[in-house]
């Protein structure tokens, strides 16, 4: 009977993980929902709200909980599956005592999903790091591109290098107009592509005696 269930979660995981593989190479990974466990709240609780005060370590099982319900996404769900089976075939074939080959399966499972949401988690960290905030611009230097009229009057473009990327951005200055090819400096943000921006002071110059 174990047998039967660690080759069909193998069979079954394995076939998903499968698809899951293929889809992603034809550019269809995005429609599998991997995000929906982001949807718990990160102060989710599970019993009654007694409003009154709870001790460290209801609260810090709560907080476990929670942690374990996001952690649960389609994608880590079918990897524990799929080596969970592999690993009860794998203990029955070394012909290991089914209790152990249960704890095995079972740490095996538990790995991999740790594992996968691990993966997950690092691969969006790495594409909100890649994402460009205009607020990292702000002190930046830039090369006027179109014209900026003077007093806000309107909205020029500036060009400015953030995060080792070259980016275009509407600008407006309360100074003087500023013509292309001048330097100005980012003072402030304005709106989610728009930037208010200073000329850059020239440097003194000593007079030849």
């Amino acid at each position: 009977m174990a047998t039967i269930i660690y080759s069909v979660s193998a069979v079954i995981g394995g076939t998903v993980l499968l698809c899951q593989f293929l889809m992603t190479l034809l550019g269809l990974g995005h429609d599998l929902p991997d995000d929906l466990p982001d949807d718990v709240p990160h102060d989710f609780h599970f019993g009654h709200d007694g409003g009154g005060d709870h001790d460290t370590g209801h609260d810090a099982g709560h907080h476990g909980t929670a942690s374990f319900i996001r952690m649960l996404t389609f994608r880590t769900v079918v990897a524990a599956l799929t080596f969970f089976g592999l690993a009860g075939l794998a203990g029955n074939s070394a012909d290991l005592p089914g209790e152990l080959t249960f704890v095995v399966a079972l740490a095996a499972g538990g790995a991999a999903m740790y594992g996968v949401h691990w993966l997950m988690q690092s691969l969006k960290r790495l594409r909100a790091d890649g994402t460009v905030r205009i607020e990292r611009a702000v002190g930046r230097s830039a090369t006027v591109y179109l014209r900026i009229p003077a007093h806000k009057s309107g909205a020029g473009k500036i060009q400015i290098n953030v995060q080792n990327r070259t980016m275009e951005y509407e600008a407006m200055t309360a100074h003087e107009p500023l013509p292309v090819g001048s330097m100005v400096v980012v003072t402030q943000v304005l709106g989610p592509d728009t930037v208010e921006v200073e000329p850059v002071p020239e440097p003194e110059r000593t007079a030849n005696v």
